[in-house]
C-alpha cells in the first residue's frame, strides 16, 4: 500500500496521528495548532489526525475528511480535572481509536501513551534569569514541577520538536542529550503580511508623536515597566514619542507596571489595551511607527514575527532566541536597562535610512516563517519518528 506504515503489531495501514491539544490555552499555542492543521498536506502519508482539545478550540478548526475532533467535558473544568483526564483517560481513548503515535503539543504532559512525540513551547522553567525573578512560593514551585514533568516527557518521547535552536540547546542542557530532535518554527498569519511596496520609509505625519507599540501580557520577564522608563527618557530629551501596551495582565507584574507609569507621569503618553482577539491585532499594528519587544524569555515569540511581517522598524531584546529570529532586522537592547532601550529606539528615530533597511530585512525574514513549512516539518517529523521507532522494535 502506498504511503503505508507498519504498526507496532505488524499491520500495514495509513498512519493515524493523535494530537493532545488539551493544554493549548495561550494565544500562541492556539495559533500553532490552527496553523499546522490549516496547512496540513494530505500527501504526507497520514490517513487520519485526531485532535483532543476544549470545545471552543475544536470549533475553530476546519472540517476536513481526515480530521477528527474529540472533546471531553473535563477539559472545560478545573486544571486538576484536565490533568486527571490527561493522565487517566486520554491513553485509553487514543488506543481505542487506533492511534499509532500521539503528538503532545505541550511538553507538560501526564499521558503515558507510547510512542509519543513532544513539542517544546514553554521555556519559563528553563531560563535561569527568569526563574530568579520569581521568589520562593507557589509560582516558583509550579515552574520547578513543570520542568521536571517536561524533562520526563522529553526523555521518554521517540522525538522532540523545538521551535528554535536556542530552545533545543537550553532544554537539552537540563534534560540531557535527546536522540531524535528537529526544528519546526511557527508561521505568521497572512493577516499580518504586507507586500514589499508597502514598506514604510518615514513616520506617518510630521509633527505628530512617534508611536511605539509593545504587544505582550504584563509579566516579570516582559519588562514593560522598563519600556515605560525608556520612553520617559526619550521624552526628557525632547523627542515626542508615545507608548501603546497591548495585552493586559494582572497580579504583581501589572501592579509594578501601573506604578511605574504613575511615577513617570506616563498617563498622558501611555495607552494600555487589554488582551485583544488575534484578528484585531493587525489593525493595531497599522497605527504603530516602531515595534518594541522587551521580553527576556521566549521560545519563538509570535508577536515579534507579526511585527516583522508588518515591516515595522523593531527595537528588540537581545536575550533568548530573539537574535536568532530577527537576525539583522532590528536594533537590540538589554531589556533590564531602560537607558539601553531608549538608545535603541532613539537610533531608529534618528535615521530614516536605517529604519527602512531594518524594516526591509525583518520583512524578508518574516517571509521564511510560514505555516505550510511549519506543518510539513511537524507532521513529517512525527511520521519519520514513528517509522524509525517501529523499525527498531
Amino acid at each position: 500500500m502506498e504511503n503505508a506504515f507498519m504498526t507496532p503489531k505488524g499491520e500495514t495501514a495509513g498512519l493515524i496521528v493523535g494530537i493532545d491539544a488539551s493544554r493549548n490555552r495561550s494565544g500562541g499555542a492556539i495559533a500553532h495548532l490552527k496553523g499546522i492543521i490549516d496547512a496540513f498536506d494530505v500527501k504526507l502519508g497520514i490517513a487520519q489526525v485526531h485532535v483532543w482539545a476544549f470545545k471552543s478550540l475544536l470549533d475553530g478548526l476546519p472540517d476536513r475528511p481526515w480530521l477528527f475532533k474529540h472533546h471531553h467535558p473535563m477539559l472545560e473544568k478545573s486544571l486538576f480535572q484536565q490533568l486527571w483526564w490527561q493522565a487517566s483517560i486520554l491513553k485509553r481513548d487514543a488506543e481505542r481509536i487506533g492511534c499509532h503515535v500521539l503528538f503532545a503539543t505541550d511538553a507538560s504532559t501526564l499521558c503515558n501513551f507510547h510512542p509519543l512525540v513532544v513539542l517544546s513551547q514553554d521555556l519559563l522553567s528553563y531560563e535561569p534569569g527568569v526563574m530568579q525573578t520569581y521568589r520562593l512560593g507557589r509560582t516558583r514551585l509550579r515552574l520547578e514541577v513543570i520542568k521536571r514533568v517536561q524533562n520526563i516527557a522529553f526523555r521518554r518521547a521517540i522525538g522532540v520538536l523545538f521551535l528554535t535552536e536556542y530552545a533545543r540547546k537550553l532544554v537539552q542542557a537540563s534534560c540531557g542529550n535527546l536522540s531524535t530532535t528537529a526544528l519546526a518554527p511557527h508561521g505568521v498569519d497572512d493577516a499580518f503580511r504586507i507586500p514589499a511596496p508597502g514598506l514604510r520609509t518615514h513616520f506617518q505625519v510630521d509633527g505628530n508623536a512617534i508611536r511605539c507599540t509593545y504587544v505582550s501580557s504584563a509579566d516579570f520577564y516582559k519588562h514593560q515597566w522598563n519600556v515605560v522608563k525608556a520612553i520617559r527618557l526619550l521624552r526628557d530629551q525632547g523627542i515626542l514619542v508615545t507608548l501603546t501596551l497591548i495585552g493586559g495582565g494582572s497580579g504583581k507584574a501589572r501592579q509594578l507596571l501601573d506604578r511605574t507609569i504613575a511615577e513617570c507621569g506616563g498617563a498622558e503618553w501611555t495607552t494600555q489595551l487589554d488582551f485583544l482577539k488575534h484578528s484585531e491585532l493587525p489593525a493595531q499594528l497599522d497605527h504603530a511607527d516602531i515595534f518594541v519587544f522587551a521580553s527576556s524569555c521566549e521560545n519563538l515569540p509570535v508577536t515579534l514575527l507579526e511585527g516583522m511581517a508588518k515591516a515595522l522598524p523593531i527595537a528588540c531584546s537581545n536575550r533568548g532566541p530573539m537574535p536568532e529570529v530577527l537576525g539583522d532586522g532590528g536594533e537590540y537592547f538589554d531589556p533590564l536597562d531602560p537607558t539601553s532601550i531608549a538608545d535603541s529606539i532613539g537610533r531608529l528615530i534618528a535615521s530614516p535610512d536605517r529604519r527602512k533597511l531594518l524594516a526591509t530585512t525583518a520583512h524578508e525574514r518574516a517571509d521564511t516563517f510560514t505555516w505550510s513549512e511549519c506543518s510539513n516539518r511537524t507532521f513529517s517529523f512525527i511520521r519519520n519518528s514513528y517509522f524509525q521507532y517501529v523499525t527498531t522494535q
